[in-house]
């Protein structure tokens, strides 16, 4: 939602804190290098070492203004048990550039505050024995790779150059090492707010204490709703499939071919070829569609599945390894094939549908009802829900790009042509939409806005709370900054004064 706040006392914590927590985290840049295993006497000895020979570091002309390479790599923090190097805060600005994020206004200060954030929740992460999944980790960074790779016309060679690194695996390694440190990050701020709830009555004083002259402003929001049609695929060609992955696991079993080659060579699943299908799910934190985690949950180490239907497609699943709540998992989808005919006949069946509305004879709610293909949709007349609030409403700034383009010309309850859509697997089907109410830009109102003024509220809390944690721990726990770095204006105390 925009927001046009001009001096409430929560936009500094939240320009700080919310800007670069979303930017970095994003891409998990917690850059220190290992945990250092000496004894607490001896971290501050490390600040006067230098990382890569056994002259000292050149200081720091100024950490607040543009940043300026680092010719020596000297240890800019200790926190805890993590070390974070000067050339960490120059790496985590290369990796802001590589993805394409403006790096004007962020100081070199402000990254390495955001640094030794990040260095103290994942030591205190360690502390409070929260685990990760290496796995998952591992899968994120071959993610992210590919992500870069599109920065490099698929270019490894220059990848590598770009991050001085030798090889893939040096890459791949310190990637592993950055990633699970953040993760580490990530999940001990969840646990620090992960309980926190409002009540009405502190939504109220929230909105109440707002000076009427500078409450939030929200942008231009729609309702939009939509009436899907799938083209139908015949018995034979389910059937087909299901005996295809009959194929592959027979022979897997049977013969001891490779299911990983099985991936690679006829999974419609394009985004987890590379890593060979796999995935990893925790019974505690859902993942995957229910029936995909009820097949996975139900098989032994080393078991194959037999063939089962999703709204994807039609899948067989490995199972790899069961580590705890953890379940390592490969699997192959098969798409079935849709006849021409079935897809011009879908098409067909919304053509008419679209114009029973137009012509007055349904209202577009009601032949959602009675003919959307869409579950999720069907039963509230079509009404897209909007992920990021669960609720109806899309704020025009923020709505997705392809439904914005899709939406942008429609005039309230003008019903669009019939669109075709397909998904990442290829899966193809038909849609109409509609904008069922508009909401120019306003003032906020208590009544009407009291999800997203909840939200603001919740969000306020929290930070309260993290920054009672963060200065709480920064008391508790052996931290050193290089004089380099002492005279940087930090929103906290980590100078400890």
């Amino acid at each position: 939602m925009l927001l046009k706040i001009n001096n409430l006392k929560f936009t500094i914590s939240l320009k700080y804190i919310l800007t670069l927590s979303i930017i970095l985290s994003t891409i998990h840049t917690s850059i220190s290098q290992e945990v250092i295993e000496d004894e607490t006497d001896k971290k501050a000895d490390t600040l006067a070492l230098v990382a890569n020979n056994s002259e000292t570091t050149n200081a720091i002309a100024d950490t607040t203004n543009s940043f300026k390479p680092i010719k020596v790599d000297g240890v800019a923090a200790v926190v805890g048990d993590y070390i974070i190097l000067e050339s960490d805060i120059d790496q985590t600005l290369q990796q802001l550039k590589a993805q394409g994020i403006s790096t004007a206004d962020v100081t070199r200060c402000q990254l390495f505050g955001k640094l030794l954030e990040d260095k103290l929740y994942a030591h205190h992460a360690i502390q409070d024995s929260i685990v990760v999944s290496d796995t998952e980790i591992r899968s994120y960074v071959d993610q992210q790779i590919q992500a870069f790779l599109q920065q490099t016309n698929g270019s490894m060679e220059e990848l590598l150059k770009i991050y001085n690194k030798e090889d893939e695996k040096s890459l791949k390694d310190e990637m592993f090492e950055i990633n699970k440190s953040g993760k580490l990050s990530s999940e001990m701020q969840t646990k620090i707010i992960d309980e926190i709830e409002i009540t009405p009555d502190e939504v109220r004083q929230f909105f109440n204490k707002i000076p009427e002259d500078q409450r939030p402003t929200f942008g231009t929001e729609l309702k939009v709703a939509q009436i899907v049609i799938e083209p139908k695929v015949s018995e034979e060609d389910k059937q087909k499939v299901i005996n295809q992955l009959k194929e592959f696991k027979a022979d897997v079993e049977d013969n001891g071919a490779s299911f990983r080659s099985k991936v690679v060579l006829y999974s419609d699943d394009k985004a987890s070829i590379r890593s060979g299908g796999k995935y990893t799910l925790n019974r505690k934190q859902p993942r995957m569609v229910k029936e995909f985690r009820e097949v996975a949950f139900s098989l032994q180490e080393g078991e194959i599945s037999e063939p089962f239907e999703t709204e994807f497609g039609f899948h067989i699943i490995y199972l790899e390894k069961i580590r705890g709540q953890e379940y390592d998992v490969s699997h192959i989808l098969r798409i079935p094939e849709v006849s021409n005919e079935a897809i011009n006949e879908a098409k067909e069946q919304l053509t008419k549908i679209r114009e029973r509305i137009v012509n007055g004879d349904i209202s577009f709610a009601d032949a959602a009802r009675e003919s959307s293909e869409e579950k999720e949709t069907k039963n509230d007349g079509g009404q897209l829900i909007n992920p990021a609030t669960q609720d109806y409403n899309f704020e025009l700034t923020k709505m997705d790009p392809e439904l914005y383009g899709q939406i942008q010309n429609l005039k309230d309850n003008e019903v669009s042509l019939v669109l075709t859509d397909q998904d990442r697997t290829g899966k193809i089907k038909f849609k109409i939409l509609t904008v069922t109410d508009r909401i120019d830009e306003h003032e906020a109102d208590y009544a009407r806005d009291y999800l997203k003024i909840k939200e603001l509220a919740l969000n306020e809390k929290r930070l309260k709370e993290i920054e009672k944690w963060q200065n709480e721990k920064i008391m508790d726990t052996y931290i050193k900054i290089s004089d380099e770095h002492k005279n940087c204006d930090f929103s906290s105390n980590w100078l400890k004064e």
